[in-house]
């Protein structure tokens, strides 16, 4: 799988406009990232990140308590990380 910079660099930012627009779950974007960016298994995807196999199983499965450093650790290859943004309210 061989993906120009430009055509990695548009899916990158198509996730993470569904992260912030809500329409993409964490796991799924970490599972999109891993597969369609990297290409990489989750074993190999884990290790890189330096998080066990099953911190990434459970991330990616919307699973358990994560801790931002773990969050951070499976975002960081792409240029993420988890943070803080502003809740729109609708007028009704």
């Amino acid at each position: 799988m061989t993906l120009t910079i430009d055509a990695r660099a548009l899916l990158i930012e198509s996730i993470e406009q569904g992260l912030a627009e809500g329409i993409l779950e964490i796991g799924e974007a970490v599972r999109r990232l891993r597969v369609e960016v990297t290409g990489l298994h989750q074993s190999q995807f884990a290790k890189m990140c330096k998080i066990s196999v099953r911190t990434l199983v459970h991330i990616e499965h919307g699973e358990g308590n994560q801790t931002l450093k773990s969050l951070n650790a499976v975002f960081r290859p792409f240029g993420m990380k988890m943070g803080v943004v502003r809740v729109r309210r609708t007028i009704s």
